[in-house]
């Protein structure tokens, strides 16, 4: 690793990350919007890139103005953590081994379905959150978003360069 992609502290610096493109980050906000027009369910969609900040956001008209923040920290939760937020369902009930985590990084931390990491050569270079339905069709939007990016990099060719987002 190279002085200028690296930190002082010999980790990678934030600029050296791969992470979503606005590109990408569009490309996965229409496929979920599309689903949800489909589903018939008025979605909240939230893209954050590899560094967890928000690099995109659309609430359908008649989306719950409640589930806005729901869905950006689904994003904020899956790119964290690298999983889907529904992996956290059966642990979090008291005396699961994730038992109070909703309450860290300043009550952000999403146990509900529908954030799910946006993964490209098995790294995290986003997320995408999705709010308003039940748990089962956020997830489901969610997962059309990410199918959607998957899909354009295979077409460019894969890899995780950020030319090919």
């Amino acid at each position: 690793m190279t002085s200028s992609n690296s930190s002082s502290s010999g980790l990678p610096a934030a600029s050296a990350l791969p992470t979503l493109t606005l590109h990408a980050a569009s490309i996965a906000t229409a496929a979920a919007l599309r689903h949800a027009a489909t589903i018939k369910v008025p979605m909240n969609v939230a893209i954050v890139d590899s560094t967890l900040y928000l690099l995109s956001f659309t609430r359908m008209p008649g989306a719950k103005l409640t589930s806005i923040d729901i869905a950006i920290n689904k994003a904020f939760t899956a790119a964290g953590h690298r999983v889907g937020t529904h992996n956290y369902k059966e642990m979090v009930w008291p005396g699961g081994a994730a038992y109070g985590i909703n309450n860290s990084n300043g009550g952000r931390f999403m146990v509900i379905g529908g954030g799910l990491p946006i993964i490209v050569d098995g790294t995290v270079v986003g997320a995408i959150g999705c709010s308003t339905g039940t748990p089962a069709q956020d997830q489901e939007v969610a997962q059309a978003g990410v199918d959607a990016v998957a899909e354009y990099v295979r077409k460019q060719g894969g890899g995780s360069s950020k030319a090919k987002l």
